[in-house]
């Protein structure tokens, strides 16, 4: 049985100055997303409907409940978190 074992990346505290990259990641995966779901046959629905291709999230990033803005932050912070656990510094230019 498949059992997940992520980085443990616990004791990585992201710093701030990442901040403005992280909101960038979770637009740009948000983004990536929904051009997927699209091309794939998906369309903008109320509710969730996997037989029609009905998604209530194929909405611009910015009209996004906060909740599905936090899953994709989420997400980002942890591939940030990632990067730093194996040794990498991210810089802006």
């Amino acid at each position: 049985m498949y059992q997940p074992k992520p980085i443990d990346t616990s004791n990585i505290e992201l710093p701030e100055a990442l901040e403005e990259l992280l909101e960038t990641l979770a637009f740009n995966t948000h983004e990536v997303w929904s051009q997927q779901r699209i091309k794939d046959g998906w369309r903008h629905g109320e509710k969730r409907d996997d037989e029609k291709l009905l998604h209530p999230c194929l909405v611009p990033y910015d009209e996004l409940p906060e909740s599905e803005k936090d899953y994709d932050r989420c997400t980002s912070r942890e591939a940030l978190k990632v990067i730093i656990a194996a040794g990498f510094h991210i810089e802006k230019a």
